[in-house]
């Protein structure tokens, strides 16, 4: 019974403790210090050795501006028998407060000069004088730190600290040396690079950079050096010089990884730089040590052909495709393949059934249940495609049943609410977006919003849905690559259905389809008009960015660009473009890019 009574004792104790610390912060973080200051005196005088209490009441005293009482309380501390220099730091920024810099400066020499006797507080010590911005003090106390005892690193703090005192070259021979010693530092390295790079070539931090990797390869070559300038030339879009140093970086490394190289073949067709996609595709097929690598890039090879033929080449591409089929063969091994080349024959070359019978044929190979799902998606949306809608529909159904823990089972459920779009089963394809919003991956949740709010919105003031009808019209048209079509049917609504709800998504949308078919002018005449017409409503930012991007790339405005592009910064400060607006804008403007 009496162990039971002491039990009892401790807890309430330690309750009542911490229920004490959470009211002393409390009214620290409002403001209310001489309250904080009963509590934390306190609390500090049962627990002497707790550096926050002692560190609030430092600071209470100092927004109290009572001086005497922080360094009183700090200079105990200091020459308390348990030394701790970094105390120094403190007392030295007590006196700055006070404009006190002489006194300010001995105590901030005095937490530098002890670490030649307790190298170890180096890294303490150090940090306190980046608590209060004091980076060059900082930097002393970790390069003193390395010098005494080499076995230490602060490589990485010194770097970011070379960084935020602008000291560029600096902080790139730092990163470097870290990665050398660290390989596995690289990716946390990079990241901290593009805080100061940006696509610039001739911005001051990528000068910097390629300046430094260049001279190091000089003195003495190491792979790092190319795997970082083929990073560098990557940022600025300079993809053949990244190539160049990933050929540098294939031959030196016995010539057996070519994923780096694939990888880069990849971020220059995701920038439609397809002259240089195709060159260093072609380099991977002719090297690569495998079929499957082999049929891969082949695989990638295609697809950048089919992003830059013309029709008169569709013939051509086929027999590609044939060919390519016939080499590796018409198995599971090529489903990806397949479903490429029978996308590209029903939605380009317009053989619909063909490519149907395809996919049927192909969906009865041995596949795995995933390649399965992927070929009925393929199929299902060549259906969608041919207005085939109720076959369509079964095949979405099964792919969900199929796969149903997987974010393609969201997909066909979007593709099921989309398709009775398509139909004019508005209720049938809202039920389905409204599941979708709660419970799918943030891409498809968006897509899903964006019907639900599509047809909701223009369901309200129109019963028979006449303006929806055509609008979903439209878009199916669009989808079917019937461009010139689905601009008629969107001039049909802004004609005749002027001021309803639908008339922004109409602008929109047939500004996008004015772009895709190079009448940029006409777009811009679109998107003007949306935004006067409807400045505030949701489709606001998507005006204003598409405006952006067109006088940015298309109508070579940078002025008009970067008047758009600031009028998202400061108008949409929650739309989804305005990370990307904010970096277009300062590139726009020479800044650089943080």
């Amino acid at each position: 019974m009496r162990n039971l009574f002491i039990v009892f004792f401790l807890f309430v104790g330690a309750t009542t403790f911490a229920q004490s610390e959470l009211l002393a912060r409390n009214y620290f973080e409002k403001g209310d210090y001489e309250k904080a200051i009963s509590i934390y005196q306190k609390l500090y005088a049962e627990s002497p050795y707790k550096t926050d209490y002692l560190s609030a009441l430092v600071e209470s005293y100092q927004q109290l501006e009572n001086f005497e009482a922080a360094e009183k309380l700090l200079e105990e501390k200091i020459t308390s028998r348990r030394t701790q220099p970094q105390f120094y730091v403190d007392l030295g920024y007590n006196f700055a407060l006070q404009n006190r810099d002489t006194l300010a400066l001995t105590n901030y020499n005095k937490a530098i000069q002890a670490i030649d006797e307790q190298p170890n507080y180096a890294s303490i010590i150090a940090k306190y004088f980046e608590k209060y911005s004091l980076l060059d003090q900082a930097v002393i106390a970790y390069e003193k730190g390395m010098e005494i005892n080499p076995e230490v690193d602060f490589n990485i703090q010194l770097a970011r600290l070379y960084g935020e005192q602008g000291k560029l070259e600096l902080m790139f021979s730092r990163y470097i040396d870290l990665m050398q010693s660290k390989p596995a530092y690289k990716s946390i390295a990079q990241r901290n690079f593009s805080l100061y790079v940006n696509e610039d070539p001739e911005n001051e931090a990528n000068v910097i950079l390629r300046k430094t990797l260049l001279k190091k390869s000089q003195e003495s070559p190491d792979l790092l050096y190319n795997e970082l300038l083929s990073w560098l030339f990557i940022q600025q879009k300079e993809f053949k010089k990244a190539f160049a140093q990933e050929k540098a970086i294939y031959k030196r490394t016995d010539e057996v990884n070519l994923g780096a190289m694939t990888d880069l073949a990849l971020i220059t067709i995701a920038e439609e730089d397809y002259e240089n996609a195709t060159e260093i595709i072609n380099f991977i097929i002719e090297n690569s040590a495998t079929p499957s690598a082999k049929l891969q890039a082949n695989q990638y090879l295609m697809r950048v052909k089919l992003k830059t033929s013309e029709e008169k080449e569709y013939p051509k591409l086929e027999e590609e495709f044939e060919a390519l089929i016939t080499e590796y063969g018409a198995g599971r091994n090529t489903y990806q393949l397949q479903i490429d080349y029978n996308h590209f024959l029903a939605f380009d070359a317009k053989k619909v059934d063909k490519a149907i019978d395809n996919l049927k044929a192909l969906s009865d190979e041995q596949l795995t249940k995933y390649q399965e799902a992927h070929v009925k998606m393929e199929l299902a949306d060549i259906l969608v495609f041919d207005e085939k809608f109720n076959r369509a529909l079964i095949y979405y159904s099964q792919i969900q049943k199929m796969v149903d823990s997987d974010v393609l089972a969201q997909e066909a459920r979007f593709k099921v609410a989309r398709t009775s779009y398509f139909k004019g089963d508005f209720v049938w394809a809202k039920a389905q977006v409204d599941v979708l919003r709660k419970s799918a991956s943030q891409l498809i949740a968006n897509d899903a919003l964006q019907l639900a709010l599509m047809i909701h919105d223009n369901s309200l003031e129109d019963s028979l849905q006449t303006a929806l009808k055509k609008f979903a019209t439209a878009d199916l048209l669009a989808l079917q690559n019937k461009n010139t079509e689905a601009i008629t049917q969107l001039d049909d609504i802004l004609t005749n259905h002027k001021g309803e709800k639908i008339e922004d998504e109409a602008l929109l949308k047939q500004g996008e389809l004015f772009e895709k078919t190079k009448q940029y002018t006409k777009a811009e005449a679109n998107y003007l008009r949306l935004i006067e017409l409807y400045k505030t409503d949701i489709l606001a930012d998507d005006a204003y960015y598409r405006l952006a991007k067109l006088y940015e790339n298309e109508l070579q405005n940078e002025a008009k660009a970067k008047e758009y592009y600031e009028q998202i910064i400061f108008n949409f400060a929650d739309s989804i473009y305005f990370v990307e607006a904010r970096k277009r804008f300062r590139m726009l403007r020479g800044d650089e890019i943080e």
